[in-house]
């Protein structure tokens, strides 16, 4: 059985509120929230998270390559030092 969800969109900019609102906190408009009733079909194929599982297998810690990657100098040597020697680009 598909699940209901009721919406209230905003004629004028489009803002999503669970909830009737009078204002629409976006536009400032008055009065413009109509009721969109959303239905999402359940799938029997992802699992109840919604995340399928990866096929990743584990690596040890001895296996990982550390490459040396530029890093980008934060002018402050306590973050320089928290981060590794600074930010990494990425």
């Amino acid at each position: 059985m598909a699940k209901e969800k009721t919406v209230y969109v905003c004629k004028n900019c489009g803002q999503e509120s669970p909830k009737w609102v009078g204002k629409c906190p976006v536009c400032g408009e008055w009065n413009t929230y109509t009721e969109e009733i959303i239905r999402k079909a359940p799938s029997g194929s992802l699992h109840p998270s919604g995340i399928t599982p990866s096929k990743n297998i584990p690596l040890t810690l001895k296996d990982i390559e550390a490459g040396d990657e530029p890093r980008i100098n934060m002018h402050d040597d306590e973050l320089n030092r928290v981060l590794g020697g600074g930010l990494v680009p990425g």
